[in-house]
Formats: C-alpha cells, structure tokens, sequence
C-alpha cells in the first residue's frame, strides 16, 4: 500500500527534478514518489547523461544516485557546479550508506543534502520542498538585488546629471559676489549690502562644495572612478595644499606647521585626486579645532610607502562614532568651531580615492586631544 501523498500546491506542479541513477528500478521508485507529490519528473541513467539533459531541461532540484558507472555523483556534481556555479538547483544525494565522510565529500562537491536508501517518501517530499522553498527564496532575493542595483545606477546618473547643470550657475553666483565684493572695496556698494554679498558668497561657495561633492560621489558609485597615475612630487603637492588652507586658516587664527621628512622625488599617483585628499584632510582639521589652536601636517617615506598625516587640537571622535568616518553622509555629533558646513561626503570620497591607489586612510583620536587623520601610498615611482 502506498503512503498517501502530501498535498500538491500549484507551484510545485511547474517544478521539475531531475533523478538520476543508473538502476532503473530505483529511479523508477524516486519519480512514482515524486509524481504523487506533484512534481514534474526527468530522468537520466548516468552522470554524462545528466549534464547532457541539464541545459535543456532546467531542472528545479537534482536527485543524484552515489555510486555510477563511469562518472560518480559527487564528480557529476563538481562538472554541474563548476559550469553553472551558483546558478545550479540544489543537489541532494541519494546514498546507500550515511557515513561521515561521504557525506562531508558530497557537500563539498556541492550538494545540499542527502537520503539514504531506502528513501522514506513523507521525510523526503519534506525536504525537497523545503529546498525548493529556499532556491525560489534566493531567486527572489537576487532579483531583487538586480533591481536595486539597476535603481541605484539610475540614481547615479540623475545625481550626476543634475550637480553637473548645478554647478556652473552656482559657479557664476560665486563669481558674481567676488566682483561685487571688490566693488566694495572701491567704495561703489554700501556696507549693509556688503554684508549681503558676503551671506550671498558663503552660501554659494557652500553650495558649490557640496554639488562638486555629490558630482565625486556619482561617478563613484557609478564605478566610473578613473585613476590617471603619474610621477608626482608628494612633498611639492603637500606644500601647494598647505600655502592655500593656510588663508582659511588665517581666519580663525590657527597655524599650520609642516613637516616633511625623506619623501622620494616622485610617486606614481593619481596628483589632482591626492591633492584632493590633502586639501579636504587639512581643511577639516580647521574646521574642527578651535581658534588659535595649531595644525601639523606631517609626511613621511618608511617600509615601502608614503604617509602623510593631519594631526589637530579639535575634540576628537567620539567612540561611539568612530564607525560613521568615511561613510557616504557619515557625520557625526562632533560640530565646526566656527559654524563653517559639512557636507559628510568629504571623507568617504577620500577614502575611495586612496583605495583606488591600492593605499590606506585612517582615524585615530590622540592620547592628549585632537585627532589624527592618515593615508598611505605605496612608494614605488
């Protein structure tokens, strides 16, 4: 007497298994077990057999007989994995024995379970579904991550679309102000309206920073990061960047003292987006110490590679927070001391700069205050 069937949903009665064994009468037993539940049944005699037949039909799930003539079911189900790796329908294995040992070479070959003869039909329809319930589970996920990935492709494209239509007019406004600005100083605009202008400046200036920011970002996403390496003078780039912040700087009166030590004559970099780096480094280091306090910037050549690192007096990173720095949008409870903007995008797109160099950045908070913020570049000109 037959055990009687277990219910028979309507997406079972489109899934298709694949048996394979090359005795006749076991499969035969499989396929009558597997039919009654409401699947749809291919067999194959053999391991060639079974590869040959896999393209074609696209089974749902594999049932694979051990021990065959010619090839094995754990070396059918290496050629299987190996030609359609995770895109393969689970492989349970079929075996007259349960010791250890086959059974770990079996997963290892890739399968996902195993029955031993004889096969008791109500466990063995349990564990088919529920296998089944999991690959149409992942198939879900991984169209879901393909619609995700599609979604923040278009993301990117309209992010760099629009901050490139932004940014020159925001560009003309910075450059409008600065006229006017030098108007003022020729007595031709009132001081009230100076004040103004000012407001006007700032703002676009802020503006400007944070669409080139979002520009970087999208081309980053977008995986369009280009890197145009060539012999740079690092002690040369670091100088430039300091002259510039030392203006800022000036502002707040904070100083910046610079220490180079035995760099080589040249690197192999990518100069405007490491200058990018530094400048960002240094900038925030002002914005986030106190007035009147001190900046070093130090660089160094040792083991094979540059370091350059941006030591400041400012409050440091909270513990608790640390795991936010260079994170898109990453910004943590820490504030300027001057009231200047962050965006919390600088820092993440150093760190994909650096490690598009193959190199490294970090943050560390000082024994006796302050922070230290660091990358390393490979040496080798």
């Amino acid at each position: 007497m037959n055990p009687p069937a277990l219910p028979c949903s309507p997406d079972q009665a489109r899934q298709k298994i694949l048996v394979v064994d090359d005795d006749r009468a076991n499969a035969r037993i499989l396929a009558r077990i597997l039919q009654q539940a409401g699947y749809g049944v291919i067999e194959a005699n053999s391991g060639e057999e079974a590869i040959g037949l896999y393209d074609s039909i696209r089974p749902d799930l594999v049932l694979l007989d051990v021990v065959m003539p010619g090839l094995s079911g754990f070396d059918t189900c290496r050629a299987l994995r190996a030609k359609h790796g995770h895109t393969l329908a689970p492989v349970i294995f079929v075996t007259a024995t349960s010791e250890t040992d086959g059974v770990v070479e079996g997963l290892a070959a890739g399968g996902v379970d195993y029955f031993t003869k004889p096969v008791h039909p109500r466990e063995a329809i349990a564990r088919i579904r529920t296998h089944l319930q999991n690959r149409l589970l992942q198939e879900q996920q991984r169209r879901l991550v393909d619609q995700l990935l599609t979604a923040n492709k278009a993301k990117n494209r309209l992010l760099g679309m629009v901050a490139h239509d932004l940014r020159n007019p925001i560009a003309s406004i910075t450059g409008l102000t600065e006229f006017l600005i030098e108007d003022a100083a020729a007595g031709r605009i009132q001081p009230e309206q100076l004040d103004l202008i000012n407001c006007i400046h700032d703002a676009s200036q802020t503006m400007l920073q944070l669409v080139n920011e979002l520009l970087d970002i999208s081309v980053i996403e977008s995986g369009e990061l280009r890197i145009k390496p060539a012999a740079v003078d690092l002690g040369g780039l670091i100088e430039d960047s300091v002259t510039l912040n030392r203006i800022n700087a000036a502002k707040k009166g904070t100083q910046i003292e610079l220490q180079l030590e035995s760099l080589p004559p040249a690197i192999e970099v990518d100069g405007p987006k490491i200058r990018q780096v530094i400048d960002n480094l240094i900038s925030n280091a002002i914005k986030f110490s106190p007035p009147g306090s001190l900046v070093r910037v130090e660089a160094a050549a040792g083991s094979g590679r540059c370091t350059v690192a941006v030591i400041d007096n400012g409050p440091g990173i909270p513990q608790s927070e640390q795991h936010k720095l260079f994170k898109e949008f990453g910004r943590t409870s820490v504030s300027p001391t001057a009231g200047e903007k962050s965006t919390g995008m600088g820092l993440a797109i150093c760190r994909r700069i650096i490690e598009a160099h193959g190199g490294e950045i970090s943050a560390e908070n000082r024994p006796d205050g302050g922070s230290i913020f660091k990358f390393h570049l490979a040496r080798a000109a």
